[in-house]
């Protein structure tokens, strides 16, 4: 634990590439200054109000499939969440934001570094509406979560990451689970692309490394997804 930092995901990479990190190497944070999410988007939150923390893993699997890991990390994060609170729905927006609601409280953000994976996890726990840092953001404070004992969520979190993960290196399929907890599947959606195409589409399923299938057969690995009422 840090009381402050510029970005636990900066902190954890650097430690990987100057070999003084183990597989299992956590560092969580109260406040971070230089926290980003994924597409290097800010992610800023008060200080002691969200659960902010990264972890490295060295996955036995081929590199190949380690884009499924963002969408683990995601479904890890719902089943613990689900566990401690069974009232909230918890659904995953592909690739790796969490919702309740449709709004966003929480994300994922993967870096490959060295021979194994840094993944950051930030959820907005204790926030107040007048704290939140978008429209449609949320936190689990909002919606009356029964547990905001970050340091509990936190715990509940690494168990069922590390049940799903060794499921996962043994070979079995998840995808079925992530799927079951996606508001993204049967969605019509709005793609951005890197290079700033923009199309629509129908998310139908997901691919073996977690890339989105659409009704038309595109297979999406990378873009920003939004939700078309």
């Amino acid at each position: 634990m840090v009381e402050v930092t510029g970005s636990t995901q900066d902190d954890l990479s650097a430690l990987v590439r100057a070999g003084n990190a183990h597989p299992g190497e956590l560092i969580v944070t109260e406040f971070q200054s230089a926290g980003r999410g994924r597409l290097d988007r800010k992610f800023l939150a008060p200080k002691t109000s969200a659960l902010l923390f990264s972890f490295y893993i060295e996955p036995k699997r081929d590199l190949s499939e380690w884009s499924f890991l963002p969408l683990l990390t995601g479904l890890a994060a719902a089943h613990a969440l689900s566990e401690l609170d069974p009232r909230i729905d918890v659904m995953l927006k592909w690739p790796n934001d969490l919702l309740i609601n449709e709004s966003k409280f929480g994300g994922v953000i993967t870096q490959v570094i060295e021979r194994g994976v840094v993944i950051g996890v930030g959820i907005n726990v204790g926030m107040q509406e007048s704290e939140l840092p978008v429209a449609d953001s949320t936190s689990l404070s909002i919606h009356n979560f029964q547990e905001l004992d970050r340091n509990i969520i936190l715990s509940r979190f690494l168990g069922v990451f590390e049940n799903l993960f060794h499921r996962w290196e043994s070979g079995e399929d998840l995808r079925h689970h992530y799927c079951e907890r996606s508001s993204t599947i049967g969605r019509k959606i709005q793609v951005s692309f890197p290079d700033g195409t923009i199309k629509s589409n129908i998310a139908k399923d997901l691919g073996p490394t977690g890339e989105l299938i659409c009704e038309d057969g595109a297979r999406i690995t990378v873009g920003d997804i939004v939700h078309l009422r």
